[in-house]
């Protein structure tokens, strides 16, 4: 597994990337906007995947704040075949809460597993680790 980005919703985009690039010196990498769910992405970071983590800011259109403990996404891990993983996380005991499956809006394959503590990680299928 390798790690791929943190998410965190954010009131205004333009200001956070702003801080992120202008106070913290990272790079915007990349934006994309989905209409049809009414969201705003940013990925920012000081290099891109796969060879540095990046930084995913979410705008999510008519939500200006968020309490503190809302903030936090989902930590992302990029795995050669999502199917097996969560195959063996299953056997070891983990709790997959979204099963793998293209995300909303888009072709890439996903899925979802909860820690002990109800932190979510993303576990997102990509090819290229499979020869890692």
């Amino acid at each position: 597994m390798r790690f791929l980005h943190t998410m965190l919703r954010v009131g205004h985009l333009q200001r956070s990337i702003d801080f992120y690039t202008q106070v913290l010196g990272m790079q915007l990498l990349r934006t994309s906007e989905n209409p049809e769910y009414k969201y705003s992405l940013a990925f920012l970071g000081y290099g891109k995947n796969p060879e540095h983590a990046e930084l995913e800011l979410t705008y999510n259109w008519g939500v200006d704040s968020y309490e503190l403990g809302t903030a936090y996404g989902h930590i992302a891990l990029g795995v050669p075949d999502v199917h097996a993983a969560c195959d063996k996380i299953k056997a070891a005991g983990g709790n997959v809460t979204r099963e793998p499956g293209p995300v909303k809006g888009g072709t890439t394959v996903i899925a979802f597993v909860t820690d002990p503590d109800g932190y979510k990680i993303e576990l997102i299928q990509r090819a290229e680790y499979a020869q890692l």
